[in-house]
């Protein structure tokens, strides 16, 4: 078998499964001369990782990632509504995960469906991430045993408490555009577990997911032990998650990491690895009884994912959460840039399908590129995505191509933030599940969009702020149908329901038990109304079962 590390010859397009690199290619060289990025890969600076001991699987890379080719017309047709132009997106973006010579091959039924589904059922037997340990020993010792994946490629950081799962994706989106191999983890997932572990773009094959997870589960194995004898508990479910995510992206291999905090920062298990870009995204109260009572406490648990000398990344924050990170930075030795100081958001205008944004950056300006998301907040996260990559590629100092970032926001897409699910009548999820989230999503819904009755189905988990929730989505709801998710942290439906009629009223509250009849119970309420629409929020996990439902009932052909 050629060996994928050969740069000469036929092998030379063997490179983790794309074609090689131009030596003389601009992008490439500002990548691979950039300080953050030196002493990655075999080569120096080359900032490829090729793990000889799973050559076989690398060499048998599948080159996802080259890109999808759609011309202007097919994308921003004039005569699209704005969720007909959200459809080309998501018919974009499952489109080309099948173009190329295998295209025939991905059409084909997963025969490793059942694999991955019992990686998943083996992690629920641990510890749930709804009770993290803050240790980062037990994640150390295990990427240890496995030679530091973790270290195999440099990673941008990415921590707060609002917005961090979108400010991931369009930053992994940007480096993607440029080129880079890139590796994402995000939590939580909606639907299925691969959502989390995303290689090049694509969620990690159920293949790749179960391969990976047996070459780790004896050391995860040995690890178990050593903490039980010491009356610890095992791994949790993160933990080894994470772990999982580490070796899966060296194994693939990946460029460049974007790297999700679970929660936290300090203490949780992302945080073995040293992110040469630590980014926060605004930081409030949330998690309140594991991170701290205040926004300075919190802020100071989040930023030790801040390293030494590390580039450092943040979104307009309160007085006292900028001060734990500006204090984060001085002692670390880190360059610290701040919006609204270093670089900002210009000016967003809505556009159908989304908005149009002009985003001054720490080292370019960009001006009116369109954005396929909703919400001034949405703007925020794009802006502190391209100050993040402008760090990481030049170090600040050089700006980025117009024409990636255009590509780049041009496919951006964020799953569970304001998504449509379903048409006759409007149908919209979004997980905000917190009064933070909550406030920026009725602020969305106010400014984008035109709806007569909006009818709300809501569950909360017990450990948020339902009524900060509520009281930020009331100006914007009519009805709101109290439900209550499959999680067995759901606050129980009658006594969400007694929260939300102390703030709007009983005649604006239904109970349901059944998120399913719920949501067929709003969508029969807003179908009643020209411009009727339900808007599914407060829990991640009813937000993915609804998203599961609407793709079974077929709510938007």
């Amino acid at each position: 078998m050629s060996d994928p590390t050969n740069t000469d010859g036929d092998d030379a397009a063997l490179d983790g499964g794309r074609p090689p690199r131009n030596p003389d290619d601009e992008l490439f060289q500002l990548y691979d001369e950039s300080p953050v990025n030196e002493g990655y890969g075999d080569d120096p600076g080359d900032g490829v990782h090729r793990d000889r001991s799973t050559k076989d699987r690398s060499e048998q890379g599948d080159g996802e990632g080259d890109g999808d080719e759609y011309s202007d017309d097919e994308l921003f047709a004039d005569d699209r509504t704005e969720f007909e132009m959200a459809d080309a997106y998501d018919e974009q973006l499952v489109t080309g995960a099948g173009d190329g010579e295998n295209a025939d091959q991905d059409d084909l039924p997963d025969e490793f469906v059942e694999a991955g589904d019992e990686v998943y059922a083996e992690l629920l037997t641990r510890l749930g991430e709804a009770a993290p340990q803050p240790r980062l020993s037990a994640t150390r010792k295990v990427v240890e045993l496995l030679g530091d994946p973790h270290h195999a490629y440099p990673i941008i950081h990415i921590t707060g408490t609002n917005g961090k799962t979108s400010t991931s994706r369009i930053t992994e989106g940007i480096l993607r555009a440029y080129g880079l191999r890139t590796g994402l983890f995000t939590s939580p997932h909606l639907e299925r577990l691969n959502e989390r572990i995303v290689i090049d773009g694509k969620p990690i094959s159920n293949e790749a997911l179960a391969a990976n997870w047996a070459d780790i589960s004896p050391f995860i194995g040995l690890v178990d032990a050593e903490l039980t004898g010491a009356g610890e508990p095992r791994l949790t479910f993160f933990e080894a998650l994470t772990v999982l995510a580490y070796a899966s992206f060296a194994d693939a291999p990946i460029d460049v990491g974007v790297i999700e905090v679970g929660m936290g920062g300090e203490w949780d298990s992302t945080n073995v690895a040293d992110g040469q870009v630590a980014v926060f995204t605004p930081i409030s109260l949330d998690h309140t009884a594991r991170l701290g009572n205040t926004v300075a406490e919190i802020a100071r648990t989040k930023s030790g994912i801040v390293k030494p000398a590390a580039q450092v990344v943040t979104a307009r924050q309160e007085p006292e959460a900028f001060a734990e990170l500006k204090r984060a930075a001085e002692l670390s030795e880190s360059n610290l840039v701040a919006e609204g100081e270093n670089f900002s958001v210009l000016s967003t205008s809505v556009a159908v399908g989304g908005q149009m944004v002009s985003i001054k950056g720490i080292a370019g300006t960009y001006r009116d590129i369109f954005l396929p998301l909703y919400g001034s907040h949405q703007a925020q996260n794009a802006a502190v995505a391209v100050a993040a990559v402008e760090s990481f590629l030049g170090g600040g100092a050089t700006a980025l191509v117009d024409d990636v970032l255009v590509e780049a926001f041009a496919t951006a897409t964020s799953p569970g933030r304001l998504q449509l699910v379903g048409t006759e009548p409007t149908v919209l999820v979004d997980a905000a599940h917190n009064p933070g989230g909550a406030i920026a999503l009725a602020a969305a819904v106010k400014e984008y969009f035109s709806f007569e009755k909006v009818v709300a189905v809501v569950s909360v988990l017990d450990d948020k702020d339902a009524e900060g929730i509520i009281r930020a989505l009331e100006p914007v709801v009519n009805e709101f149908i109290v439900t209550q998710s499959g999680s067995d942290r759901a606050i129980d439906a009658d006594e969400l329901a007694s929260i939300v009629v102390g703030i709007v009223g009983a005649e604006r509250v239904v109970v349901e038990l059944d998120p399913r009849v719920a949501a067929e119970l709003a969508r029969e309420s807003a179908g009643a109304s020209d411009r009727g629409a339900v808007l599914v929020t407060g829990s991640i996990t009813l937000v993915g079962e609804i998203i599961t439902l609407a793709r079974d009932e077929g709510w938007k052909p």
